[in-house]
């Protein structure tokens, strides 16, 4: 994989025209295929439930349908092991899983446009309940597709990989974040009336884009070599890791579902001792989702006295990608690794939450919100995201790593500025053009980060534990943005989303001086 020493450069010509690569091209449309889901969860929905007056607390909660993208790797290895019937010999392992996924996806969004959430607590189930199901699928789409960009080239390409990538994923981004925006408004739905039949044709035209993954999965071709270690299982070993999984899948949905009683009881004595404002919500979610995962683990490893399953299998698919990577790094450097991975998106990724309700409240439209932060503002991650890929390159990831967290972490304290002038569209692009500036810059090297951490023989667990760690923390936490600005207004939680960028600075440092040591 990608070679850690910052010595590593290459020249401004080789680094450009590595982007007209045919697999670097085949990432654009890929990186579309993943992005049309990503805001329809976590931002055009957000102005939908707000329309359709759901309390602002309660749609920041919504966010956490996304965690699917946090909790990937647990399935990442049934993806690896299992095959897709009929279409894995007709497409091949990437391509089979790939378009399983990307048909899901769009079976998802087609059901959440079917519900309106204004119409009770019933309803707004059913919408998490297909939010739930999208961020699933998505985070599944996502898993093969990473593992199909490691794959499909060799390591020196990787930085533009990510760049094509992040580039595709951003333009999805436009469309379903400024296009959603603009077809609902199109349509009659607005903050002073709300029009579901406006939103519900929206969702149904997202769905019809994610054509483009499919007609895209349908025209690549598989990666030359098959990088996988694994030995194909046999028919009832499939059978078995499919049985030991569901199991152990159901044991955290029942221990999460019930633990919610448990937390409702609990959290008002809490409160009167953390107060209303405090962490008391966030520990107790912490310790319903440990509870839930250790409840899994429990039922796999039951299933496995009990003869169910082969714990060989558990420990191929499961426990040796682990081990593989604190070999090769070390236990101390392991870990600094890992707090990098998932702190290093928390500063940009908890303020994203909440930014478009924070826009609407200073008085902005639907339209010059899409105008500027889901046009204009995508655009520019595009350009950071080639910035930062030929940057890579041509310095070295890791030196590009710390200047994106740095932009990142800096750029949030333009949002104060801007709650304190409040309605102002030139201060408006200005900040919407700085940080995504920054957060394409940060997104391109994090990516080929990650990918020069992974080992090829193990390519789809350990991105996938990886991709969900950097999105865990962050987006737990961002749960509770709504709740944070409740309590201490806009200026003051944009200074704490500052100040959450600083640790990972010293992270970034710290990471790459033990990395030049270990490959010098």
């Amino acid at each position: 994989m990608l070679n850690h020493s910052e010595t590593m450069t290459r020249s401004w010509k080789d680094a450009v025209v590595s982007f007209f690569h045919p697999r670097v091209m085949a990432m654009l449309f890929l990186g579309f295929s993943a992005g049309i889901p990503s805001l329809i969860i976590f931002s055009s929905l957000s102005l939908w439930l707000r329309e359709a007056g759901i309390d602002r607390s309660a749609v920041t909660f919504f966010s956490w349908a996304s965690l699917g993208y946090s909790f990937k790797f647990i399935w990442a290895p049934l993806i690896d092991q299992l095959p897709v019937p009929w279409l894995t010999k007709t497409l091949g392992r990437r391509r089979s899983w790939m378009i399983l996924s990307q048909i899901a996806v769009i079976a998802s969004i087609v059901f959440m446009a079917l519900v309106d959430p204004s119409r009770g607590a019933h309803s707004l189930t059913l919408m998490f309940l297909g939010a739930v199901a999208l961020g699933f699928f998505s985070a599944t789409q996502d898993i093969v597709i990473d593992a199909y960009r490691i794959e499909a080239v060799i390591s020196e390409l990787q930085a533009m990989m990510a760049s094509a990538y992040v580039a595709g994923y951003r333009i999805a981004m436009i469309l379903s974040g400024a296009g959603s925006l603009f077809i609902a408004q199109f349509l009659g739905s607005t903050k002073e009336m709300y029009r579901y039949d406006a939103w519900r044709y929206t969702y149904l035209i997202m769905a019809a884009t994610m054509l483009v993954g499919v007609i895209t999965t349908l025209v690549i071709h598989e990666p030359e070599q098959n990088l996988s270690r694994k030995v194909p299982a046999q028919k009832n070993e499939n059978i078995q890791f499919l049985g030991l999984f569901l199991l152990s899948v159901t044991a955290f949905i029942l221990v999460f579902h019930h633990g919610e009683k448990l937390v409702a009881q609990i959290e008002p004595f809490l409160k009167q001792i953390l107060g209303d404002h405090g962490p008391g919500g966030f520990i107790l979610e912490t310790l319903r989702l440990a509870a839930s995962l250790g409840a899994a683990w429990m039922v796999s490893m039951l299933c496995i006295s009990m003869g169910l399953s082969r714990k060989e299998l558990v420990d191929r698919t499961y426990v040796e990608p682990i081990r593989n990577f604190f070999k090769r790094y070390g236990r101390n450097l392991s870990l600094l690794i890992l707090c990098l991975v998932g702190l290093y998106r928390i500063s940009d990724t908890v303020l994203g939450v909440i930014a478009n309700v924070f826009y609407q409240d200073l008085g902005f439209s639907k339209i010059e919100i899409a105008e500027v932060s889901k046009t204009f503002g995508l655009v520019m991650t595009i350009v950071g995201g080639f910035v930062g890929g030929i940057l890579s390159m041509r310095y070295g990831v890791l030196r590009i790593l710390f200047l994106g967290a740095l932009l990142s972490s800096a750029t949030n304290i333009l949002f104060m500025i801007l709650a304190d002038f409040g309605y102002n569209m030139t201060l408006l692009y200005w900040v919407i053009s700085a940080d995504s500036l920054a957060g394409g810059i940060a997104t391109a090297a994090f990516i080929a980060f990650l990918s020069s951490l992974t080992d090829v023989s193990f390519t789809a667990m350990q991105y996938a534990i990886f991709s969900s760690l950097m999105t865990l923390i962050p987006k737990i936490v961002g749960g509770y943005s709504g709740t944070m600005v409740n309590g201490m207004g806009y200026p003051a939680f944009f200074l704490l989303t500052a100040v959450m960028g600083i640790p990972v600075l010293f992270l970034v440092w710290l990471a790459g001086k033990h990395l030049k040591l270990k490959h010098s």
